[in-house]
């Protein structure tokens, strides 16, 4: 569940960073009873940047396969890559 908290909130740093740490979700910050802001720890920032570039990905290769592009079978792409980075 979403935390919401008021900008006043700010004043104690701690608190918050501790919060964002501990739920690792975003806060939202509000000001006047309305959503201002987002705070997040660095951790959760990076995993939601990781999955906005997955998602990005997919899309970009649905687009691929939609124009028609040739679809390759796994093992042999994990074959060329082993061969590639000798693993």
């Amino acid at each position: 569940m979403p935390q919401i908290r008021p900008i006043t909130d700010l004043r104690n740093t701690n608190e918050i960073s501790e919060l964002c740490h501990k739920s690792k979700e975003p806060i939202f910050i509000t000001k006047n009873g309305y959503g201002d802001l987002v705070v997040m720890s660095m951790e959760t920032y990076e995993r939601q940047m990781a999955l906005v570039e997955a998602y990005k990905k997919l899309a970009e290769a649905e687009a691929e396969i939609a124009k028609g592009a040739p679809l390759l079978e796994g093992e042999e792409v994990f074959r060329k890559l082993r061969a590639k980075h000798g693993k």
